[in-house]
């Protein structure tokens, strides 16, 4: 077999028929299925609900606590025109937001897009990337969001299915500022996160706000000269501790999405791979060749191809022990994407 390059964007292709991709979620949160990557033996096929039979007491799950916020905006432009605004993150200034802004052309500084009678979105300048920076009139921010905002849904989606909304949220989200989920935690409940508990796994969570960049295909034929999205996360100390004691004790550090573990694996290559708290902004993209060594299991859900977040699983572990486990994923039609199946994933040295 032909060595792939692990730099070609082409490496983290793999066809995907479209009817896999996810459009609505499973009935019940814990009822997706669940594609148990082992690090030894034969791969396992279950469902989420199951998970505590595979986990060990013992482990530590480390969870993204972000809250989705309804940051998507449908104002109209001074001729009447139809617009998109999606707020990303607030910006240097004071009340203002970077944003995306749909049409880019037709929308410059100076615009005022009307969300209702007195009320709207002032494009402030422009940003990088094709952004803008924005910010309210009328009212603030928050009232804006409550009263004209949405939670954005991946494109994907074609139809918001009934209660999207909710269904976009984990059950455990608390701090506002993320413009898309981190999906791998929409498959826990509150019952499951119970037993969990009584089995004597712990649970920690920190923050990462994840941005729109999560769901940019890598476009350069080389991976290198990707230009990689920075999201703000935040590590607590008692979080970093707890991480600690589960390492020092020899137990799993098990990471629920790749947005725990971009933020994990940042927060060690600030001193010598010990989690260090703190609160910071990371553009760490990680890819093959590279290796994580941040945590020793992984919950996630399938990603796209060619995407960031596929090229992160692969350095966390193995491309070709990843792309063949996504090509059975699809034989067995394991539903994909956001309100798609979830994947166990050990380290063959976990």
């Amino acid at each position: 077999m032909t060595e792939r390059d692990p730099y070609a964007t082409a490496t983290y292709d793999y066809p995907l028929p479209t009817h896999l991709i996810a459009q609505s979620p499973a009935q019940r949160r814990d009822a997706a299925r669940l594609f148990v990557v082992a690090a030894h033996g034969e791969h396992r096929h279950l469902v989420f609900s199951k998970l505590p039979e595979v986990l060990r007491p013992g482990d530590l799950l480390v969870a993204n606590d972000t809250r989705v916020i309804p940051a998507r905006f449908f104002p109209r432009r001074k001729g009447g025109g139809a617009c998109q605004v999606l707020l990303l993150h607030p910006g240097d200034s004071p009340e203002t937001w970077v944003a995306m802004a749909r049409p880019g052309k037709r929308i410059r500084p100076g615009d005022r897009l009307a969300l209702g009678e007195g009320v709207g979105i002032e494009v402030v300048d422009r940003a990088p990337g094709g952004n803008r920076i924005v910010r309210f009139y009328g009212l603030d921010a928050q009232a804006a969001m409550a009263r004209y905002g949405q939670v954005p849904l991946p494109p994907y989606i074609r139809t918001p299915p009934p209660g999207a909304a909710e269904r976009y949220q984990t059950v455990y989200a608390r701090q506002p500022g993320s413009v898309a989920a981190p999906t791998a935690g929409l498959h826990f409940t509150p019952e499951l996160l119970k037993r969990l508990g009584e089995q004597g796994i712990e649970w920690a969570t920190i923050t990462l706000h994840v941005g729109a960049g999560t769901f940019r295909p890598v476009k350069t034929d080389d991976i290198r000269r990707h230009v990689m999205h920075a999201e703000e996360y935040e590590i607590t100390a008692e979080t970093a501790d707890r991480i600690r004691r589960a390492r020092s004790a020899g137990r799993r550090v098990i990471a629920v999405g790749t947005t725990t573990l971009r933020a994990l694996e940042d927060a060690a290559r600030q001193a010598d791979a010990d989690i260090q708290p703190g609160r910071r902004w990371t553009n760490l993209f990680v890819a093959p060749p590279q290796r994580i060594t941040s945590v020793d299991v992984l919950i996630t859900n399938f990603h796209l191809p060619r995407s960031t977040l596929l090229m992160l699983v692969c350095a966390f572990a193995g491309t070709e022990r990843m792309l063949a486990a996504y090509a059975e994923a699809v034989r067995l039609e394991y539903r994909f994407y956001s309100f798609g199946d979830a994947m166990l994933i050990e380290r063959p040295s976990a």
